[in-house]
């Protein structure tokens, strides 16, 4: 027999993401108009290992729809990755009566609530919250549309310093593993090339950017990097100096946007998104669904094993290299 949740404990864990307080909104209010009690878990996995519970009602996420960061903190827990210390968070729910876990995150706190979930069988939704992009199983996360608009609006900044000084201009975005924020910020701001872990960039394609630029008389370009790293080569600095080394004639500058890309106001395509997803964790979860990230696929919400969402690599689409190959011509 299913039983029946009467309280639900809602968390942010890992790196954080415009749209999360969209996300808390939802969950906490949808959950609410069922008569079901919500407990905000505050900085994330520590603070269930911690007992940092706060009762939350529908006024307790009011003005909170616009807000960047997230409301309920997060942390980087490495006590929640021993078995003492789930023991310790497990523990705490029951003593706070709490049945189901609502955990936004990425793919480190998604793997996490799989184990918990496996390990204690507990029902658990996940919502994909992080500004990579890179979870399986639906075509966008919570904060990836804001990261790419911020991205896209510093980049047209740059791009006036760049046309006036004819400097090539390396550009690093987040994307530790995935190159969705680069190569998609690229095609928007008319950058001339996209360097991404997904693809293979060796010195001939390098040579092919300044040829490309030289043809049409172009002393400035726009090259995005992702910030990862493979064999340890990788990131702006590195580009950048291997034009400086080969390339002396043109003078190269880098950007690192950083930790910029997490902040600031929710889009608003990821307010929509995000309440879209929480609402439909309470209503998966009602429905006996757990261990279950929620997607969007097509623009329809779909529910996606956790461990499938965390497993498998989500590829990027060989068609957008191609169009920027043909428009940064």
């Amino acid at each position: 027999m299913e039983r029946v949740i009467k309280t639900i404990g809602v968390l942010t864990s890992g790196g954080d993401a415009p749209g999360m307080n969209a996300a808390i909104r939802a969950v906490t209010r949808t959950a609410r108009y069922h008569d079901i009690n919500v407990v905000g878990i505050m900085r994330g996995y520590q603070g269930l290992i911690e007992k940092e519970f706060v009762k939350f009602t529908s006024s307790s996420v009011s003005n909170t729809i616009q807000r960047g960061g997230t409301i309920l903190k997060t942390a980087r827990c490495g006590e929640f990755m021993t078995a003492e210390g789930r023991k310790k968070a497990y523990d705490n729910m029951v003593e706070a009566a709490i049945d189901a876990l609502v955990v936004i995150g990425g793919n480190g706190s998604l793997t996490g609530a799989q184990l918990f979930a496996k390990e204690y069988d507990l029902p658990i939704i996940g919502l994909p919250g992080t500004i990579d992009n890179d979870l399986y199983g639906t075509d966008f996360t919570i904060g990836y549309d804001s990261a790419l608009n911020t991205i896209v609006q510093c980049v047209d900044k740059i791009r006036d310093t760049a046309n006036s000084h004819d400097r090539i201009f390396f550009i690093e975005v987040m994307g530790r593993d995935a190159g969705f924020l680069a190569q998609n910020s690229a095609i928007a701001s008319g950058a001339e090339a996209a360097i991404i872990p997904e693809g293979d960039t060796d010195v001939d394609q390098l040579a092919a950017f300044i040829e490309r630029g030289k043809r049409k008389s172009k002393n400035s370009a726009i090259v995005l990097v992702s910030e990862a790293q493979k064999n340890g080569v990788g990131g702006a600095m590195y580009y950048a100096e291997r034009i400086r080394n080969e390339y002396p004639q043109f003078d190269a500058r880098v950007t690192i946007l950083g930790h910029l890309q997490r902040g600031g106001t929710p889009s608003a395509y990821d307010r929509i998104l995000a309440s879209r997803m929480g609402y439909a964790a309470i209503e998966a979860l009602m429905e006996g669904q757990r261990n279950v990230m929620i997607g969007i696929k097509n623009d329809e919400i779909v529910y996606v094993p956790i461990s499938r969402a965390v497993k498998n690599n989500k590829p990027i689409d060989a068609e957008l290299i191609s169009v920027l190959n043909v428009l940064s011509m």
